[in-house]
């Protein structure tokens, strides 16, 4: 009878759960990410953390333990070495599941199981999130700076425009003076050129009668 035995048995007996749970932990420490369904996974993920976590003691007995669930030596020289430095400072959550979705076949829940610190791409995104944090606060900050710069220049415009354009008036006033003087001398002008030229011509046609007359 399986009285309060509240974990995944997995369908499967003691010995041969624990062999399976074994083989899946020597290669997640081996290859850093394994492809399971969610079930394994999750049931894996208790089986291999308190693992991880007694690697950071390295002491014979310590190896000894680890040694016993996973009897590999391989494994376990690469989890006291390079998996051991990596989590020194991690206190838990060394494993990492992401879901991808259902298998054809059975349509089981599948998914990864990868070690947090060995996932290159997600520690890029997440160090790409905090610098654009703090550029976004910086540009948020920029236009209020500016906002006062661009309000004082508007004024500046409408005070200088009124000095640029007074003489105006004083320079139409001048060039309708002179209109006005030149204009009258034009007009005298004209009819004294008419009578000057019209005159010659008058005393021609009376004196042409005469010299006949006189030649007769």
């Amino acid at each position: 009878m399986r009285h309060n035995k509240k974990f995944n048995h997995l369908g499967r007996t003691h010995s041969h759960r624990h062999a399976m749970l074994s083989n899946m932990a020597t290669s997640l420490i081996m290859h850093k990410r394994i492809v399971t369904t969610v079930a394994k996974a999750k049931a894996l993920r208790i089986y291999v953390e308190p693992l991880i976590t007694k690697s950071k003691e390295d002491t014979t007995a310590s190896r000894r333990v680890v040694f016993s669930y996973l009897q590999n030596k391989y494994a376990v020289t690469e989890l006291f070495g390079t998996v051991a430095q990596k989590v020194a400072d991690r206190p838990g959550g060394y494993t990492r599941i992401l879901k991808t979705g259902n298998r054809l076949g059975d349509n089981a829940s599948m998914c990864f199981i990868e070690l947090v610190d060995f996932n290159e791409n997600m520690l890029k995104d997440a160090a790409a999130k905090k610098t654009t944090r703090t550029r976004r606060s910086k540009k948020a900050a920029a236009p209020v700076a500016e906002a006062p710069a661009a309000e004082k220049a508007p004024k500046a415009k409408k005070e200088a425009t009124p000095k640029a354009e007074a003489p105006a008036p004083e320079t139409e006033a001048v060039v309708e003076a002179a209109a006005v003087e030149v204009a009258p001398e034009v007009i005298e002008e004209a009819p004294a050129a008419e009578v000057v030229e019209e005159a010659p011509v008058v005393e021609e046609a009376e004196a042409a009668p005469a010299e006949t007359e006189t030649e007769e």
